[in-house]
């Protein structure tokens, strides 16, 4: 892995391929180990990058006090340091709340937004009552054996026919979570809302969700596409949550024929 020094944090990060920059942002209890599928697939056009967030795989642990705005001014310094110009940012669930966040507060960092699996922040795309219901389920959960939360997580993301190896890396992914950035990460984005960033976005977007997913579900997506002008939808049948570990060919091949031309689809 390479590593490069944010603002006195250590940022650890994946390299591969040669082209335009497509920066790969993963969701919660995740890092950049969780792109394998996606780092020689995209690589064949892109310089891809995919970090590992602060407090998450190799990178330093978050600062005690690390809200959403030093979050999202890391996130941009982070791309500054590649010197790579305008990338392509890619974020799923928790990554893709950054990368609406980064819009807001950097407009002029991201050349287009592929947005899976998003959300506008739990309150934003979700009701109070599923809000608290999740807050409550992670508190809960790290509370409780970290061997049980991770097999039962991991049960919602392969296929049932997954190789034993990837089945193990998310496995160790989710093993590796540390519990304080869980803790912030959860009290960051519960509250946050970020439908008054939505109507901003003047960069193209692919929204990208399966219809089988319960986390982010259908009607999150065609509320963000409702609000996010000139966006395209792209909905994959029988994919929940992590379809770029459920379906990756099907996955990719979406992203790819977005970012190959992602002028063309914005209007």
């Amino acid at each position: 892995m390479d590593r490069v020094d944010v603002d006195g944090l250590s940022i650890a990060y994946r390299r591969a391929g040669k082209g335009p920059l497509l920066l790969l942002l993963h969701g919660a209890l995740s890092d950049s180990r969780d792109w394998r599928r996606q780092m020689d697939s995209f690589g064949a056009d892109f310089t891809v990058v995919a970090w590992d967030a602060p407090g998450c795989g190799g990178s330093d642990d978050l600062p005690p006090t690390y809200g959403l705005d030093d979050f999202v001014d890391t996130l941009a310094r982070f791309i500054g340091v590649l010197h790579r110009g305008r990338p392509h940012v890619l974020g799923l669930s928790l990554g893709g709340i950054l990368a609406i966040a980064l819009h807001g507060r950097h407009p002029d960092v991201a050349r287009s937004l592929v947005l899976a699996s998003a959300y506008a922040g739990w309150a934003g795309s979700l009701t109070p009552a599923e809000v608290q219901r999740r807050v409550q389920g992670v508190l809960r959960d790290l509370e409780r054996n970290v061997d049980e939360v991770a097999r039962e997580f991991v049960a919602t993301l392969p296929p049932p026919d997954a190789p034993a190896p990837l089945v193990q890396e998310q496995l160790a992914m989710v093993h590796d979570a540390r519990p304080a950035t869980t803790r912030t990460m959860v009290a960051m984005i519960a509250p946050l809302d970020l439908r008054p960033v939505l109507p901003t976005i003047d960069v193209p977007v692919l929204l990208l969700h399966g219809d089988a997913d319960v986390r982010a579900p259908t009607s999150v997506a065609e509320a963000l596409h409702d609000q996010i002008r000139g966006s395209v939808l792209v909905t994959l049948a029988g994919v929940g949550h992590c379809g770029h570990v459920q379906a990756p060919d099907r996955w990719n091949r979406a992203v790819l024929d977005f970012l190959r031309g992602p002028d063309r689809w914005h209007r």
